[in-house]
């Protein structure tokens, strides 16, 4: 059902932002509605700038920390979307980009979102919020193991098992 609905919007969506020019040129005029389409492409580009490098470091710092950045992941993304959706052309996508700027909508779609996203990475996955461990890491010195020649099947062996 929503994605028939969501299909639906994605249709018509050309036709509600031409209507949408339409009344805000009667209103406003022509040349002030494209500058307000103007206006919003540039800020848009420059959210999208300040904003997704914000969303970048906080993934980081969160990754570095130890914890899965799946929410930090997926709210820049969505700070990507905002970006792209105000650069387009439109009062309804600038509308909806405005709204996926401000934290507590983001907030809202992710925990909307969360238990369909799976985030993975190096190290570990992270499925609604939950993260976890997948990999084993041994760090071994160079004098710990050493290359033999014809050893047999693994070129690999202890140094002290000759």
């Amino acid at each position: 059902m929503s994605r028939s609905i969501l299909g639906i919007f994605v249709l018509l969506l050309p036709l509600l932002e031409i209507a949408g020019f339409v009344v805000v040129g009667s209103r406003i005029g022509a040349l002030a509605t494209v500058g307000l389409v103007v206006a919003s492409a540039i800020l848009g580009a420059a959210l999208l700038r300040v904003q997704g490098m914000g969303a970048l470091r906080r993934a980081q710092i969160q990754a570095q920390a130890g914890g899965a950045p799946d929410r930090e992941i997926v709210h820049g993304a969505m700070i990507v979307l905002a970006g792209l959706l105000l650069i387009v052309p439109g009062f309804i996508t600038d509308i909806i980009g405005l709204l996926l700027f401000l934290p507590p909508v983001r907030d809202l779609a992710w925990n909307a979102l969360r238990s369909r996203i799976v985030v993975m990475g190096s190290g570990f996955s992270a499925r609604g919020g939950q993260a976890r461990r997948e990999t084993k890491v041994i760090d071994l010195d160079e004098r710990d193991y050493r290359e033999v020649e014809g050893s047999g099947s693994s070129p690999w062996k202890r140094p002290d098992s000759e």
